[in-house]
């Protein structure tokens, strides 16, 4: 497979059709997958992520996709999660305490407080700080805005791994990097030029 390619998982809890999109004008190729021979093939692979925590992983496990993720990362091969879907790298959520995480990486993803005075979800752009910039972030200044749409965010447990971070009231892991895993709160699919160079940099990775 070429390495222009890039497996985006279905599980149909994503926000795909944009995705492609940003991927084509990148110059990639995207393809649509559930195939655990297909997405282990792949060279790079994208988890997006539209909804709850609990129903995301409920949709993994009904797809059979959970161990296939974990085989994948074993490869050293790129995976991009996309807003759910960096949430559901980790342990687990405010939004559904009951369901277990991936585990791929350390850490917890909170509620944003209601007392804030800040609207929740939050909606619109935000800019970044880099307290340990990463390679998805090639070229693209401290301070660039990207496109949030959540409710809830991600504290590491380990803050080496966290590449980007933004505030809303508290401090918004918004981006980690940990060897070949990688993960963005924001969407960098609806991220203007700025997402667009960050999705060329994974397909470059």
């Amino acid at each position: 497979m070429s390495s222009s390619k890039i497996a985006i998982i279905d599980y149909d809890a994503g926000n795909i059709k944009s995705v492609e999109r940003a991927i084509a004008y990148c110059g990639g190729e995207a393809i649509l997958t559930r195939d655990p021979k297909v997405l282990m093939d792949a060279p790079k692979v994208i988890l997006p992520g539209v909804g709850s925590f609990g129903d995301a992983m409920d949709k993994l496990k009904k797809y059979d996709l959970i161990d296939t993720i974990h085989d994948y990362v074993k490869t050293g091969k790129p995976f991009l999660g996309i807003c759910l879907g960096l949430q559901l790298l980790f342990d687990g959520s405010d939004e559904s305490p009951e369901a277990i995480g991936l585990g791929l990486l350390k850490g917890y993803i909170h509620k944003i407080p209601d007392n804030l005075g800040l609207k929740v979800p939050q909606i619109g752009w935000n800019s970044l700080d880099y307290p340990n910039k990463g390679r998805l972030f090639k070229d693209i200044p401290e301070g660039s805005f990207v496109y949030f749409v959540h409710s809830y965010y991600l504290k590491a447990e380990d803050p080496s791994i966290v590449v980007a971070t933004t505030d809303y009231g508290v401090c918004v892991h918004a981006s980690v990097e940990k060897d070949n895993v990688f993960g963005c709160q924001f969407h960098p699919e609806k991220s203007s030029d700025v997402g667009l160079r960050i999705i060329k940099n994974f397909l470059e990775l």
